[in-house]
């Protein structure tokens, strides 16, 4: 069974910054593209990034403006994503995902992480 562990949300002041952490079950972590999504109260899952097996491949929704950066460690079966100049817009709680086994760095996510809170103060 795949389980994904989001770790490093918390409270930051605008403009701060944020590292989260996903960390897979398995030994299979490489053969798997991984997303960042969010899901802010009253809203609709948000696609924020995505990164293929190997890590040579990632794409950014528009939304993110070049302010989050995903990367990973297959070694470590870990996906990161950097977050920096936090907007009170960005509070949320961030999801890590894994792609189905015939899916790439584009979808379709079929696992799920249970989450971390970001929470950023004006």
């Amino acid at each position: 069974q795949v389980q994904l562990v989001e770790s490093g949300g918390g409270l930051v002041q605008a403009g701060g910054s944020l590292r989260l952490s996903c960390t897979a079950s398995g030994r299979t972590f490489s053969n798997y593209a991984m997303g960042w999504f969010r899901q802010a109260p009253g809203k609709e899952r948000e696609f924020l990034a995505s990164i293929s097996q190997s890590g040579g491949s990632t794409y950014y929704s528009d939304s993110v403006k070049g302010r989050f950066t995903i990367s990973r460690d297959n070694a470590k079966n870990t996906v990161y994503l950097q977050l920096n100049s936090l907007k009170p817009e960005d509070a949320a709680v961030y999801y890590c995902a894994r792609t189905a086994p015939y899916g790439n760095y584009l979808g379709p996510y079929t696992y799920w992480g249970q989450g971390t809170q970001v929470t950023v103060s004006s």
